[in-house]
């Protein structure tokens, strides 16, 4: 009867309001002179996916987004997006897009994020820098030349960049709108990408559906097949698998508690995690109580596996970021205190903190002078 009752101050964002209330209390209670141990107050979260700019470059300023985080965000990820939308005259006239779905004018590759998120990096304060990850992501993961590419974003920008994404193979509705040849997982230049990202010690952060829009009843998810190939050509590579695969309109398979298990007991698999970002993904996993403590089973037996990320784009406060975790609120209830801190912080710092200490290594022994001899 109590559990019922819990159950029911979740579904009812109760217990959520409580928190934000007693959070405010103990800052009150700081601010009036309460003792200082008050103040040394843990983050909410770290963010793992966070999107710096929208899909036409614009967005927060990085200076911002720290004043944002205040100590409600221990830690981010630091990124842009990948694609820049195309603003044709002939297709909406006056009306200029900020986002893929209000047009039918394609994407392109937009190379000069990285320079724009590295520079803005590089501008804040030594204190500031270490609360962020910034990523690498303007590169075309079809082309050949993609892993040139990220190397020379390293050599230029050294002590700044800690992986590579969030960058889409495939994708409801965005991959058939990006100019050029069609990403694939089967193409040799994706294997460049992630050999080299082994080599400097970078994160792969890798949005791919796990099935196509709209599947007819019985359909095989080609690209699961092909993406777990991917994942075992790459022992080395440290990857994070955005989102589980989902989608706005791909839905989880029937199979994908048993697909999410074989990731994390495969040995084959075992440099492969699980990112839980987005309102969309929170959707499915707090859809019915079931769904819920399924979802809060899984992790529980494999917490390290599992990280937090809001995957909010180019946000104007720390209200939409919260909004994403407090949208787990039921998630977060059913988690051992050990699994919800290593979901929501600890695995984010022993990654990150692995591919700085690895990355800073491949830059220092990479730009040594050449000897002369």
């Amino acid at each position: 009867m109590v559990r019922g009752l819990f159950d029911l101050l979740l579904n009812q964002g109760v217990v959520t309001m409580f928190n934000r209330w007693f959070a405010g209390l103990l800052m009150a209670a700081t601010l009036a002179g309460a003792p200082a141990v008050l103040a040394q107050q843990e983050p909410l979260f770290h963010d793992s996916h966070f999107h710096l700019t929208n899909y036409i470059q614009e967005g927060t300023e990085m200076t911002d987004l720290v004043d944002m985080m205040g100590t409600t965000i221990g830690r981010s990820t630091v990124f842009g997006l990948p694609l820049q939308q195309m603003w044709s005259y002939h297709n909406t006239g006056d009306f200029a897009p900020d986002y893929y779905l209000q047009t039918d004018a394609p994407l392109y590759y937009y190379s000069f994020t990285d320079a724009h998120i590295a520079m803005a990096y590089k501008a804040l304060p030594r204190e500031q820098q270490a609360r962020l990850d910034p990523m690498i992501t303007g590169f075309n993961p079809s082309d050949m030349y993609a892993a040139d590419h990220i190397r020379r974003v390293l050599t230029t920008f050294p002590g700044v960049f800690t992986g590579i994404g969030e960058f889409t193979i495939h994708k409801e509705f965005v991959s058939s709108k990006i100019a050029g040849e069609v990403a694939s997982l089967t193409n040799p230049a994706l294997d460049r990408i992630f050999e080299f990202a082994a080599e400097a010690g970078l994160i792969v952060l890798l949005h791919n559906d796990i099935n196509m829009p709209f599947p007819k009843p019985g359909q095989e998810p080609y690209m699961l097949a092909q993406m777990k190939d991917l994942f075992v050509r790459h022992p080395e590579t440290t990857i994070i698998w955005a989102h589980l695969g989902v989608g706005r309109v791909v839905r989880p398979l029937a199979e994908q508690a048993a697909i999410v298990e074989k990731i994390c007991t495969d040995p084959a698999l075992s440099h492969v995690y699980l990112d839980i970002s987005w309102d969309e993904v929170a959707k499915y996993v707090t859809s019915s109580p079931e769904a819920t403590r399924r979802s809060a089973d899984m992790i529980n037996r494999y917490p390290d596996r599992f990280l937090f990320g809001t995957d909010v784009v180019a946000p104007k406060s720390v209200d939409a970021m919260v909004a994403v975790y407090d949208a787990y609120a039921p998630l977060w209830a059913l988690l051992t205190p050990e699994a919800r801190y290593k979901v929501s912080r600890g695995n984010h710092e022993q990654l990150f903190d692995q591919a700085r200490s690895r990355v800073r290594a491949w830059e220092s022994a990479n730009l040594q002078p050449r000897s002369t001899k």
